[in-house]
């Protein structure tokens, strides 16, 4: 499979990112362009997804962009990769179960190259660690189909400022904390971008 990689560097406004992704969606869906990976960093922002109950949003003077993912409410911001893709399973196999589990998998190795031991929880999506005797998220994930066409994606805590999440219950996952590669101890991210293309290419190309 031909997947195009891009790396945007430059913080992409959030509802900018949606108008090009819904437009790649389409353009794979047609035949027009090829299967897409697309890492970038958004400016502060929060959003809903299709499951989200008013009662996960605790701070209720900040502003929330609902979209069309599955999921609840989360948090973008600076210090976090988002990693976003558009994949054809039309030409793959058609099912989502283990769509999600291959991308439970490119995480872990992701990190397993930062030395962090990260885990899949068949409860609670995402990918979580192990850190002072608590089980914290590292690692959120949803996913939209449309047409057998994959896509939104997952996005990873670097350096994450994570009081940002304080105003919302993440994922609507109660009781759990959230954390980032920095709190585990890793201060340089230098090469992230190619650990996260290797891996994403080594299990979807």
């Amino acid at each position: 499979m031909k997947i195009e990689v891009k790396k945007t560097f430059k913080r992409v406004d959030y509802i900018e990112s949606m108008k090009k992704l819904e437009k790649r969606v389409n353009d794979v869906l047609l035949g027009k362009k090829n299967e897409l990976l697309w890492i970038i960093e958004h400016n502060h922002v929060y959003t809903s997804g299709s499951k989200s109950k008013d009662s996960e949003l605790l701070n209720k003077n900040i502003k929330v962009i609902r979209t069309n993912r599955g999921g609840k409410y989360t948090y973008h911001g600076p210090g976090q990769k988002v990693i976003y893709f558009a994949l054809n399973l039309n030409k793959r196999e058609k099912d989502i179960k283990k769509l999600l589990m291959k991308v439970e998998q490119c995480i872990i190795l992701i990190l397993k190259e930062f030395k962090i031991n990260a885990f899949a929880d068949r409860k609670n999506i995402g990918i979580w660690v192990k850190h002072k005797n608590k089980t914290k998220k590292i690692a959120a994930i949803g996913i939209k189909v449309k047409k057998w066409i994959a896509y939104h994606g997952f996005s990873l805590n670097l350096s994450t400022d994570l009081t940002k999440f304080n105003a919302i219950v993440p994922c609507g996952i109660k009781d759990k904390e959230v954390t980032s590669m920095k709190e585990l101890g890793v201060n340089k991210f230098n090469n992230v971008n190619e650990i996260i293309i290797k891996h994403f290419l080594n299990i979807f190309a």
